[in-house]
């Protein structure tokens, strides 16, 4: 069995196994070899456009392992027989370190500190008090594995914590999204982290902005077009909330685009998940996976209804 990594250094993280051979495919344009006989294919992490195209030109194509943890670009694009399976708990540790990264930097006001040491200003005056976690009322949207993972690093905040999942879940105290009219009111801190599927597409709508109390943050870390923009543009603009945004609708964000100037957001570009423990984490994945596949046993993380 052939099997294509898009990492050199993978070759030495994925296990030996009787039979697989693995070959580097960095991109379309820098391909090992013949593309006949693949049938186990990991793209590049982030990957879309042309790189999704490739699955077509995979005949014996059998198995998309993804190394994001959103399957989103690639759902509905794979040949009729190939599963799909996305990097489900790969990305746990390293997007809810930066969703409370987020969250404190915002609450503390180290992005407008950071913006003034550029400047050489002591800026105490400008943000002094500042807001603080400690007693803020969180909701998760989004009971993944990451939703967990964020859950257990805010606990020890002294945070009241909601979660909730497309299902209400209540032997977990997990509600439902259609609880949100309801809970939204509530939140001082509202967490993104659901997929981006047809459900969750504009998700986050002017009446769920309209809903949130003043002074409350959004966190973005799921995807861009879970929010409507122009609806959080006019919300930012107006003032009533503040957000941190590791995505954005568009991404990559233009220069011209007004969220760049607003003074009550937080943006990063797309980092929550790059980090260098990333391929050890993939790569643990995708030998598992292997061994799965070579043994005949079921797949995991195999995406279903988009995620």
């Amino acid at each position: 069995m052939k099997v294509w990594i898009p990492h050199e250094q993978g070759r030495a993280l994925v296990d030996e196994l009787p039979g697989v051979t693995v070959e580097v495919a960095e991109s379309p344009d820098r391909l090992p070899g013949d593309p006949a006989g693949v049938r186990f294919w990991v793209p590049p992490f982030l990957s879309a456009g042309g790189v999704i195209e490739l699955a077509g030109e995979l005949p014996d194509l059998e198995v998309v392992q993804l190394l994001s943890a959103g399957a989103d670009a690639w759902v509905g694009r794979l040949p009729a027989g190939v599963t799909l399976c996305d990097a489900r708990g790969v990305h746990d540790s390293a997007t809810a370190e930066w969703v409370v990264t987020a969250i404190l930097s915002r609450l503390r006001g180290f992005d407008t500190l950071a913006r003034a040491q550029g400047r050489r200003e002591w800026a105490y005056d400008a943000v002094a008090p500042t807001d603080e976690l400690a007693g803020k009322r969180v909701l998760i949207v989004g009971a993944g594995s990451i939703g967990a993972a964020v859950r257990a690093r805010l606990a020890p905040f002294e945070v009241d914590l909601t979660l909730v999942a497309r299902t209400a879940r209540p032997d977990e105290s997990v509600h439902g999204v259609d609880e949100l009219p309801a809970l939204l009111p509530a939140a001082d801190v509202v967490v993104l982290l659901v997929p981006l599927t047809g459900a969750t597409r504009g998700l986050v709508d002017a009446a769920f902005l309209a809903a949130m109390p003043d002074g409350a943050l959004l966190v973005n870390a799921a995807r861009g077009p879970v929010v409507h923009t122009p609806a959080l543009v006019a919300e930012l603009t107006a003032g009533r909330i503040a957000a941190a945004l590791d995505v954005t609708d568009p991404e990559p964000l233009p220069a011209d685009h007004p969220l760049w100037a607003l003074p009550n957001v937080l943006l990063t570009p797309h980092v929550a998940g790059s980090v260098r423990g990333l391929l050890p984490r993939a790569y643990r994945l995708v030998a598992e996976q292997l061994r799965r596949l070579v043994a005949g046993r079921p797949l995991e993380n195999v995406v279903t209804d988009g995620y």
